[in-house]
């Protein structure tokens, strides 16, 4: 039950940070951007690996522009940052 709640706290969390102007969302969107992952191991561990390849899917939705600009900047590319 309390993986539950975590996972739900999460959602609200990332659609409350969305909401913020873009130059407030890098402290609270990289906390969450770590805190997914995590997440989705322990749904996998917990709830089975079906329903952590669902909540996969919809981390990589979610954070899709910013995993997309941490792997050009792993590629050694200069990606451009939104103002």
């Amino acid at each position: 039950m309390t993986l539950a709640w975590l996972c739900l706290i999460w959602v609200f969390l990332s659609a409350t940070v969305a909401t913020l102007p873009l130059r407030m969302q890098f402290i609270p969107g990289a906390i969450l951007l770590v805190a997914g992952p995590v997440l989705i191991v322990v749904i996998g561990f917990e709830v089975g690996f079906v329903f952590s390849v669902i909540a996969l899917a919809a981390y990589v939705s979610m954070f899709r522009n910013p995993l997309l600009f941490l792997l050009a900047k792993l590629r050694g590319r200069k990606p451009e940052v939104p103002r």
